[in-house]
């Protein structure tokens, strides 16, 4: 049965492309400079690549939820080509990434904060805490009940501030390479082969927005402009992305450390712009991470309408992913393997198994999208295995 009747109602095209850049656009943005030092200029083939290959997979997500009228999340597309199984499987990738970003969040509020207050000490009872670990505590309790919240809408509202957080940071560190004294006189390295794992899984992350893309796609008012809204979308991250990177590289060249933020001056106007942005982002949208993995857990459970329990749930969430956050301090280590073991399985490999195995049920001839659909399960495979063992083995060696 098709599905490709739109909703009488729906969001239009405009809202549409606005709700699809701040899908893309997120932390991934303080990264960009250093996956850059990382791989040199050449390593912005692979970015362009990944971007090209997650707009593609984006459009193979379209094309399995019109397959039937059944299917409205990612989950569901799993469902649709693999049964029970594989709805299992595809909902394991989406929360873990979910999980593992709201770790990414709590490490880099503890960073910035450290940047802005660097003397800052705190102390419970007879127990000294580091500026760094205090405010990552400091962070998780703020940020509590706000994952204790059953609706959603306001946060929603809020967290649209991305896409505008995401401008502001950009015109903050261009601000100080042009006007504070920095300038644009590092040359940086043509290819670095030993960080290109790093690279590849840094870019992985930034382009991972494929969790919401069905929700976005069967909410439109006209689902025949979806590609045309993708394409916008993925043209405007992938220029933002790619400018933030190359001023930041050029501006601090190998020195660049795992957020930008980290590099800019202290106690200029720009640069605590810069810092504050990034740190009102993480707020708005941490409850809008750790609520779909609550709610997975609380119907697994059958507990979904025991308040009570509810709340212990995301408390629980709350309490561990500040642990690991914690124990495991390193942002750049902790979004690079979120961006090739999980990002690159939820945006490259899977849209193409489930498509192939979808699509394999009609009469289609699908050589083209075969070869297409095969090559990129390839690249997927060799970011998952090559970046997931490079970013253990560095997380491992940073203790």
């Amino acid at each position: 049965m098709e599905n490709n009747t739109p909703p009488k109602f729906g969001t239009g095209f405009f809202k549409t492309c606005f709700n699809g850049v701040n899908a893309l656009s997120g932390v991934g943005i303080l990264s960009i400079p250093y996956a850059l030092s990382q791989g040199g200029w050449l390593s912005l083939l692979i970015f362009m690549t990944i971007a090209i290959i997650c707009f593609y997979t984006g459009i193979l997500l379209q094309r399995c939820i019109d397959s039937s009228s059944l299917v409205k999340t990612y989950p569901d597309i799993g469902e649709l080509a693999f049964g029970r199984k594989g709805k299992i499987i595809v909902a394991i990738f989406l929360y873990l990434e979910l999980y593992l970003v709201a770790i990414d969040f709590l490490i880099l509020e503890g960073d910035n904060l450290e940047k802005l207050f660097p003397n800052a000490n705190f102390h419970v009872a007879s127990l000294k805490i580091g500026s760094e670990q205090g405010f990552v505590l400091i962070f998780s309790l703020l940020v509590l009940p706000t994952t204790w919240l059953r609706s959603l809408n306001m946060l929603a509202y809020v967290a649209l501030g991305g896409v505008m957080a995401s401008v502001i940071l950009i015109a903050s560190v261009l601000w100080v390479g042009v006007f504070d004294g920095v300038g644009f006189h590092e040359k940086g390295v043509t290819v670095n082969w030993s960080g290109m794992p790093t690279a590849m899984s840094l870019y992985a992350f930034c382009f991972s927005g494929h969790a919401v893309f069905p929700m976005i796609y069967t909410g439109m008012r006209n689902r025949k402009t979806f590609p045309t809204v993708l394409l916008i979308c993925f043209v405007i991250c992938t220029l933002s992305y790619g400018l933030t990177g190359i001023i930041g590289y050029l501006m601090y060249g190998e020195s660049l450390n795992s957020q930008v933020t980290l590099n800019l001056p202290s106690k200029r106007f720009a640069s605590n712009i810069a810092i504050y942005t990034t740190l009102i982002n993480p707020f708005t949208k941490f409850a809008l991470l750790i609520t779909p993995i609550a709610e997975a857990i609380e119907d697994s459970l059958h507990v979904g309408k025991n308040r009570t329990v509810s709340v212990l749930i995301r408390t629980a969430l709350v309490v561990s992913t500040t642990i690991v956050a914690l124990v495991v301090p390193f942002f750049a280590y902790v979004v690079a393997l979120t961006g090739s073991f999980l990002s690159s399985t939820v945006t490259m490999l899977l849209p193409c198994v489930c498509y192939l195995k979808i699509s394999s049920r009609n009469s289609r001839n699908l050589r083209l999208e075969l070869v297409a659909c095969l090559g990129i399960i390839m690249i997927g495979a060799g970011v998952i295995v090559v970046g997931t063992y490079y970013s253990v083995k560095q997380i491992v060696h940073s203790f």
